[in-house]
């Protein structure tokens, strides 16, 4: 689907990261989205979705998605998280996707199986 500026709303990481910069752009960030600055703000968000969690039972947290409050506060912190890795892997042409799957390949040889 395209949306008014043109953009491609597909779900992609790439899409994403386009829709990111573009938005970024828009607003003359861009300056302000170093690596430094990227980094900075997704720990500040990794926090903000522990802090949902930082009193829960480990019970209550397995529940968290069942209030509508929660969930939902819960789906924006993994957004803004999302986001902001995405921002961060794209200032440094990173590929996530690959670099998670070269992260896998090296933690099944570092931890095989029993």
């Amino acid at each position: 689907m395209t949306r008014d500026d043109g953009l491609d709303d597909g779900l992609d990481v790439e899409a994403l990261q386009r829709r990111l910069a573009a938005f970024a752009a828009a607003r003359g960030w861009e300056p302000y989205h170093t690596p430094k600055n990227l980094a900075v703000a997704l720990s500040v968000e990794a926090s903000e979705l522990v802090e949902i969690f930082q009193w829960l039972t480990p019970e209550q947290s397995e529940r968290v998605m069942e209030d509508e409050e929660a969930a939902h506060r819960v789906r924006d912190e993994v957004a803004d998280v999302l986001a902001y890795l995405l921002q961060f892997c794209e200032v440094l042409g990173i590929d996530a996707l690959q670099a998670l799957s070269e992260k896998i390949d090296r933690n099944e040889i570092r931890f095989p199986r029993k």
